[in-house]
């Protein structure tokens, strides 16, 4: 039977700020990516969403960033790969030890936003975020882009790493993802995401936003949290690979 891990990026809330449906997306992922702090979250919020997820039996992965708060880590920093290492260093000991403390052990990384895409293209960047995971701990997986320089730092680790693919987000035909600036990068659609979600899985293709065929061989998929449509999203996607005889799982038990 094929499976597949299916994650979401949660606990992207701040403060008095809390994103709506954090608790009802931890029942229908296999994987959550808790934000660390630099980009959304704060040491109670990790600390809680830590805990339910444990509560849920959902493998937790760290969600580093840039310290980018104000625009959710979503906008390129002119960082050094010295600066980036220590960020990432500094978020995933924090996520760590509110795992600890919620009775649980961080199992992968997966950046954030600008700094996940910058890791995508950019092997100094990539290089930096790797050999940060490995100092952490070098048991825990590397999450990214399939094909990705992030992926290629990682084996160069000595980590084991794991491609993902993105069932709300567009494609370009390099197989990075759609720009935000773009207003077709984000797709909503909850009927189209689950059956593109299934494509990937069974068919190992998705297609691009200029109708290229792209191959991928995900081990992981992913949803946005932040998003208003991540709950119905996430439900039809889960729905749909449930019928179409796919196992739900997560990649780094």
């Amino acid at each position: 039977m094929p499976r597949i891990d299916l994650n979401a990026d949660l606990g992207e809330g701040f403060g008095r700020w809390r994103l709506p449906h954090d608790q009802e997306l931890l029942e229908l992922v296999t994987s959550a990516s808790i934000a660390c702090g630099f980009h959304a979250g704060d040491p109670q919020v990790m600390l809680e969403t830590a805990t339910a997820a444990a509560r849920r039996r959902v493998t937790v992965g760290a969600h580093p960033s840039y310290p980018d708060l104000l625009g959710f880590g979503r906008r390129e920093l002119d960082a050094s790969p010295e600066e980036v290492r220590a960020y990432v260093i500094y978020q995933v000991g924090a996520l760590a030890a509110c795992c600890v403390a919620a009775g649980i052990r961080i199992r992968y990384v997966k950046p954030h936003g600008a700094l996940y895409n910058r890791a995508a293209r950019h092997a100094a960047t990539a290089d930096a975020i790797a050999d940060a995971v490995h100092s952490v701990d070098p048991a825990l997986v590397l999450l990214g882009l399939a094909g990705s320089e992030l992926l290629a730092a990682g084996r160069r680790a000595g980590l084991l790493v794991a491609a993902e693919a993105f069932v709300d987000r567009n494609y370009e035909p390099d197989g990075t993802l759609t720009p935000r600036s773009r207003s077709d990068a984000v797709l909503t659609d909850p009927s189209a995401c689950a059956e593109r979600a299934v494509r990937m899985v069974l068919d190992h293709v998705v297609i691009a936003r200029d109708g290229t065929r792209l191959d991928v061989s995900p081990a992981s998929l992913c949803v946005h949290g932040d998003g208003p449509a991540a709950l119905a999203l996430l439900q039809a996607v889960r729905g749909r690979l449930g019928d179409a005889g796919v196992d739900l799982a997560p990649f780094a038990a």
